[in-house]
């Protein structure tokens, strides 16, 4: 069986927020997903209104490749950086 559930992290341990047909002390896989990552309050995420807006702006090629070529490593790790700074 394979089943998505949501669950709540409390004291070191996941509750299920709804039942599960599982025998006692049966062994699972479990994914963890961070819902929170992808939430509307995401400070990395823009809304429809700043997708049009930057959908409206005239940058080229090479605008973004003088851009990128400022960035220290890797880009993962600028993007994350300036995310803590905001």
């Amino acid at each position: 069986m394979e089943k998505t559930v949501q669950a709540v992290y409390e004291n070191g341990a996941l509750h299920p927020l709804e039942p599960l047909l599982l025998a006692e002390r049966q062994q699972v896989t479990v994914t963890v997903s961070d819902t929170t990552a992808n939430s509307p309050n995401n400070p990395l995420l823009l809304s429809s209104e700043e997708w049009s807006d930057a959908a409206q702006d005239d940058i080229d090629l090479d605008e973004v490749r003088r851009a990128l070529s400022t960035i220290r490593g890797s880009l993962s790790e600028a993007v994350i950086e300036e995310s803590r700074e905001r």
